[in-house]
């Protein structure tokens, strides 16, 4: 069936891994303006997908619930709100403390940060990063594939399913000249393993606010920005990065338990299914 969650990553990755294989069979640097153009046609897969599949999918109620869930700021809440800025440094400044306990440095400024106090535009990087690429894949990633997987799986099974076809979505770009993944990571590092790896306890927490947020797509973009932002504007040990991600989704599960990651028997399902 065309709504079947496998479907929409199929297509979300054909979207994506066109564009992606195109730039590294012509060389092309996402340096320049042509790589540019590229990387968002990559990075408009997700979205693309979601949007085409919600049309596909849901009726017209439902698909008014799609662009209410992105509107809607009252969905998310102050505590939430909260939440979503709080969970992101408390991560970091924790992974901080583990590394200087472990005779690492600890907790640094970004390249970023360090190259905006001479120069104000190197910023831009970090606000692309904290902006577009999490608009452009949670309108796919939890504005669609999300309520699906968790039709007939339990949050937890959703997300590390969802988790596990989001990493491998950013294989690609480790073979691209001037992507970061490629630059700053590198392919088949301790880097590479943590990043492809830390993002399915990522992809836990995300469902976790998700579920507690009326399914705010809006709430959960601003939380992926958010984690991009710091990230790239506060540096600190992937070692312990990753791990202190992987402890707190433990722990959530612990807590909020594996069916719906938020105490409650069911998850809210998404309206009218045209099919």
């Amino acid at each position: 069936s065309v709504g079947n969650p496998w479907v929409f990553f199929a297509v979300t990755y054909a979207i994506t891994w066109t564009f992606l294989l195109l730039a590294i069979v012509l060389g092309i640097n996402f340096q320049t303006a042509e790589g540019l153009v590229v990387q968002l046609l990559g990075l408009i897969g997700p979205s693309a997908a979601g949007i085409g599949f919600v049309y596909l999918v849901y009726d017209e109620e439902g698909r008014a619930d799609f662009w209410n869930r992105i509107r809607e700021v009252s969905r998310i809440g102050v505590r939430w709100f909260l939440v979503i800025l709080l969970v992101p440094i408390v991560v970091t400044v924790v992974a901080a403390i583990a590394d200087s306990l472990l005779g690492g440095p600890g907790i640094t400024w970004g390249e970023v940060i360090q190259e905006t106090r001479v120069n104000p535009l190197a910023i831009l990087p970090a606000l692309f990063i904290a902006t577009l690429p999490p608009i452009l894949e949670e309108l796919g990633w939890r504005g669609y594939a999300l309520d699906r997987l968790q039709m007939n799986r339990s949050a937890l099974r959703a997300s590390l399913i969802l988790g596990v076809v989001w990493a491998g979505w950013h294989f690609p770009l480790f073979f691209i000249e001037g992507s970061f993944h490629r630059e700053v990571v590198g392919f088949a590092t301790t880097g590479f393993w943590l990043f492809m790896i830390g993002i399915v306890p990522l992809s836990v927490i995300f469902t976790w606010v998700y579920n507690h947020i009326s399914r705010s797509i809006l709430g959960i973009i601003i939380l992926h920005g958010w984690v991009n932002f710091v990230a790239t504007t506060i540096e600190v040990a992937d070692e312990f990065f990753y791990p202190v991600w992987m402890l707190f989704a433990i722990l959530v599960v612990g807590i909020w338990g594996s069916k719906t990651l938020t105490k409650r028997d069911a998850v809210p399902k998404p309206l009218h299914v045209a099919e």
